[in-house]
């Protein structure tokens, strides 16, 4: 059968090196190779590629229109990042040439747009590019072939807006039976807005616990994903990582002189898509008993870049020095405390993830979970950064996820 004839029918991309496939960011070149391999002569009536990137949300919503009528409305949007389309074999006179047998190749390559979007696997949306190889024969279906390739769009935390402090500062009354406990308050502050993978964030706070019982300070790093689709927006969250002070008792002040909050391996922020962002936050609270948390939270973003260790760096070393004498904190300490495991943190069962959160309190909106939705994954090499993932169990290095097609 002619169908047989074909033994190998694959897309390869140039720059793989021991099973490491390219990633690619906005500008690029894309360049690789369809290879054909034949066990006999074949007609053959073109070759055409197909190179596609997009962003994708989707989700559901179930709706009470009465007491016993319920219906699902559905939301979905999309967005075209990447189109491209060549022939890479045709005809001259426009009918079928005939392949010899043995070993075919077939070159490709095209440029990406100047700007594109991360690449990103979420519950409700995706961000996906791939290349699609087509072989079309006479009275034999059509072959397909199919290469994912990964977007990764640098964020360099190198600029005056992500290296300007964050700080914020907040109070709450702190009542039991509709009787006045005191006042509790909490200021809170980080050197810079940006931070990449691997890095630790230095933590300055200062608790005084004006009330009569003992509160509980904590912080931690979260993530949300938002995706929008026809005016309406869905979000996840997940705390990546997160630490716990001391108790602070009644009448007492405690401070945090750079507690350190390691960042673990998450994807960087997404702030420039128009149907879906993935943004971070320190957040920074107190529990108080009797009585809704006091919480503050910093805006964070994620990088690819990490700080220059010379030009954009000296230029912060000022400011960070006043950061540190207006804290009245002076340096930084030689051996930071060392953050909590995260296994420590966040448990495999969505009940787990309810009760066991650094914020356990699921009636606050701010900071409850929807169950275990974890940003881990794969070990963080600086360049480039793992990609987006659900999974808080992933495969092991030696066995590549496996994408799911345009």
């Amino acid at each position: 059968m002619l169908f047989d004839k074909v033994k190998v029918f694959s897309v390869q991309l140039d720059g793989a090196t021991a099973g490491v496939e390219p990633v690619f960011s906005g500008g690029q070149a894309v360049a690789g190779r369809v290879l054909l391999e034949l066990a006999s002569a074949a007609r053959v009536g073109a070759l055409r590629l197909r190179a596609r990137g997009r962003a994708h949300v989707h989700w559901t919503e179930s709706r009470s229109a009465g007491s016993s009528t319920a219906y699902t409305q559905s939301y979905s949007e999309r967005v075209e990042v990447v189109s491209h389309r060549a022939t890479l074999l045709a005809p001259d006179t426009g009918t079928t040439t005939t392949l010899p047998p043995g070993r075919h190749e077939f070159l490709f390559s095209f440029q990406l747009p100047p700007t594109l979007v991360t690449s990103f696997e979420g519950k409700h949306g995706s961000v996906r590019y791939c290349i699609k190889a087509t072989l079309h024969r006479p009275w034999v279906p059509a072959r397909r072939a199919r290469k994912v390739f990964t977007v990764i769009e640098p964020v360099d935390i190198n600029t005056p807006a992500l290296l300007a402090p964050q700080a914020g500062a907040r109070e709450k009354v702190a009542r039991s039976w509709y009787c006045n406990r005191g006042l509790v308050s909490l200021s809170a502050k980080i050197d810079r807005k940006g931070y990449t993978p691997g890095e630790v964030i230095p933590v300055f706070a200062e608790i005084d616990n004006g009330s009569t019982r003992p509160v509980l300070p904590r912080a931690a790093v979260v993530q949300t994903q938002t995706f929008m689709a026809r005016g309406a927006r869905k979000q996840k969250r997940a705390v990546v990582a997160s630490l716990a002070g001391e108790p602070v008792g009644p009448g007492q002040r405690a401070l945090w002189q750079g507690r350190a909050l390691r960042i673990p391996p998450v994807g960087p922020s997404i702030l420039h898509c128009r149907v879906l962002h993935v943004d971070y936050a320190l957040k920074v609270c107190v529990d108080i008993p009797g009585t809704s948390k006091l919480l503050l939270e910093l805006p964070l973003v994620i990088g690819t870049i990490p700080l220059h260790p010379f030009g954009s760096r000296s230029s912060s070393v000022g400011s960070h020095a006043s950061f540190l004498l207006d804290w009245r904190l002076g340096a930084l300490p030689e051996r930071p405390e060392a953050p909590p495991e995260y296994s420590e943190v966040v448990a495999d069962t969505e009940e787990a993830a309810l009760g066991q959160s650094p914020f356990p309190l699921p009636q606050d909106p701010d900071m409850s979970l929807e169950g275990p939705f974890f940003a881990y994954i794969q070990e963080f090499r600086y360049r480039p950064p793992p990609l987006y993932s659900e999974d808080p169990n992933p495969p092991s290095g030696d066995m590549r996820p496996r994408c799911m097609t345009c």
